[in-house]
């Protein structure tokens, strides 16, 4: 399998693609500097996989994305959404050019706007296929567990505890169903005390910006969360079933569950975070969200005008642009 990446924090990304004869896989690396010292780094890891990377001179971009079957992009500058835009979109041309059957993983905040903008290029390219496009929300279910175990006493529960986390990937659009975690809160657990892990939830990004004093934000959590989506989708596309992960998707990939969030959140949005099924298309099911609370709906209820605008801007986004 082939597979392309960027590095969080730069315009680096990579690409996967198989060679089933062979036993092995490679990964092709994409960065405006550095790229072939990265590779090399990492090629030295004992795993089968062929590493190579690429810089922009002699068509880089192409041979990185070319035969490319999963394309993951951490690419972007943390927390400056206008230049990810630009680096998203011009990202996404490539791949709609050079690899338009691969799977897209987008990592790049702000996700909400992202992946529209992804989606509006490959719409204008003829090659869009919902089913085959993510947004990796991921992090916030790894925080998400991590915090839960934490309050339960025990961090030994953190790759144990499953909190299902929907709707977006920013601040209040991040909607926790704590009432649905795999191991309940300790009886007794106050609102207030509810309230507060839920904004930590929310907002685990600020925490770590403001302990790097500024200087960086979340790329080594991230790094791992987005390991881990991408290890399902690659586990899903070789067969294996009942693999089930939140993922900021097109409602459209599942007409009957996407519609039947639709009438759960009560708004007609295009894009949401939701469980979703993998398999070797993509998308399979996109999950609803289940028994939760008034405390939850109430979430939801603010998440969806962010969720709203940040897709929206996105759309816009590539609808002024020049491809």
């Amino acid at each position: 399998m082939r597979t392309v990446m960027n590095s969080p924090g730069s315009s680096f990304w990579a690409g996967i693609s198989s060679f089933p004869e062979k036993g092995t896989s490679t990964l092709s690396l994409f960065d405006i500097v550095n790229t072939p010292g990265v590779a090399a780094d990492l090629s030295h890891i004992s795993t089968p996989a062929k590493v190579v990377g690429y810089l922009p001179p002699d068509d880089g971009l192409k041979k990185a994305l070319a035969g490319a079957e999963i394309v993951v992009i951490p690419a972007g500058v943390p927390r400056k959404p206008g230049i990810n835009a630009g680096i998203v979109r011009d990202l996404a041309t490539g791949i709609a050019t050079t690899a338009p059957k691969a799977f897209v993983l987008v990592i790049s905040n702000p996700v909400n706007s992202t992946v529209p903008i992804v989606a509006e290029v490959f719409k204008k390219h003829g090659v869009f296929d919902p089913k085959r496009l993510f947004g990796v929300t991921t992090l916030d279910v790894v925080r998400a567990s991590t915090f839960v175990s934490e309050i339960l006493g025990d961090l030994s529960l953190a790759n144990k505890v499953v909190v299902p986390v929907v709707g977006g990937h920013s601040g209040v659009t991040i909607v926790p169903l704590l009432s649905q975690s795999s191991h309940p809160l300790p009886s007794g657990f106050a609102q207030d005390e509810l309230d507060k892990l839920t904004n930590r939830i929310q907002f685990g990004g600020d925490e770590v910006v403001k302990a790097k004093d500024g200087a960086g934000s979340a790329t080594l959590s991230m790094a791992f969360a987005g390991a881990e989506f991408a290890s399902k989708v690659i586990r899903a596309a070789n067969g294996e079933k009942g693999i089930v992960a939140p993922t900021f998707v097109n409602l459209a990939a599942d007409k009957e569950g996407g519609g039947a969030l639709k009438k759960e959140i009560g708004d007609d949005l295009d894009y949401f975070s939701a469980p979703v099924e993998l398999g070797p298309d993509g998308v399979v099911k996109i999950h609803g969200l289940g028994k939760i609370t008034e405390h939850e709906s109430t979430l939801i209820k603010a998440a969806v005008p962010e969720l709203k605008t940040s897709i929206d801007k996105g759309v816009s986004f590539i609808e002024s642009s020049k491809l």
